[in-house]
């Protein structure tokens, strides 16, 4: 029966208050009277045992009436199966396959690895053939300059520095060369007319010994040779090489004695 007494706070209002539907102004005044009046204290309790006991007598009821959780925990474990195979690395999924579709899938896997190997190749060719050209548009046509030397002695050599020794070459030569290498009308800012083998190692000027270096070669330039050419020069002077060794080694090949006197494969010094 409902408490109706108005000193008191009914039952509706007390089983409101247990499920939390009150509001908080009301809520507040309700447990204050709880705290002052013990009837309504007893009355609560009373109602609490009650919806227990309720609750109780329902789930023994209704629990035999539930299906058997067997059948929602295997739904449950076969989608959690297939969300780890939905994860499963494609590796995985590859072994998996048949042989017919698993030599499929290996022919199209191996494809892209060799199309991208081959990119790779490729371009690593392309600049490996670009470096070997650009190197060999700054090096003299062994056959049009072997170089040539004269008869010095070392305190020749050794007298004055090297770049001391170097002299302008006459216009005639200079026309000889550019004709030997079929230059027609030169610009003069675009080569050099250069001594292969430098007249400070006892190099000679001769059109054997010249060739026009081009001045636009933005590594392999005549700033790099001169740098050479004085290495070359302290090293015979000071007796670590011998003078026909450096001969040798320049007329045979400047940018690879280059990079073995100067222990690199790049140049030290700017354009």
């Amino acid at each position: 029966m409902l408490n109706q007494n108005p000193r008191h706070i009914s039952d509706e209002e007390l089983l409101l208050a247990a499920d939390g539907e009150l509001s908080r102004h009301r809520a507040a005044a309700v447990h204050n009277h709880l705290q002052s009046c013990c009837t309504c204290r007893a009355r609560q309790m009373e109602l609490e045992r009650t919806m227990t006991a309720f609750s109780q007598s329902h789930r023994i009821e209704l629990d035999s009436q539930l299906p058997s959780i067997e059948g929602p925990r295997a739904l449950v474990r076969s989608r959690l199966r297939a969300l780890r195979e939905e994860r499963t690395p494609r590796w995985r999924y590859i072994f998996g396959l048949n042989s017919g579709v698993r030599r499929w899938a290996y022919l199209r896997a191996g494809f892209v690895v060799a199309v991208v190997l081959g990119g790779l190749w490729f371009g690593n060719s392309r600049i490996a053939s670009s470096r070997v050209s650009f190197e060999a548009e700054t090096r003299p046509d062994g056959s049009l300059t072997p170089g040539a030397t004269r008869q010095v002695t070392m305190s020749e050599v050794c007298a004055n520095p090297q770049e001391e020794v170097i002299g302008e070459v006459s216009v005639s030569l200079r026309q000889e060369v550019f004709e030997k290498y079929g230059i027609v009308n030169p610009r003069p800012d675009d080569y050099e007319i250069d001594y292969l083998i430098a007249p400070g190692l006892g190099g000679t000027e001769d059109v054997r010994n010249l060739w026009p270096q081009p001045y636009h070669a933005r590594v392999w330039n005549a700033h790099v040779k001169d740098a050479l050419e004085e290495r070359l020069h302290e090293l015979v002077c000071s007796g670590q090489v011998d003078l026909s060794t450096a001969q040798h080694d320049i007329a045979t090949d400047w940018i690879a004695a280059y990079k073995k006197y100067f222990h690199t494969n790049k140049p030290l010094v700017g354009s």
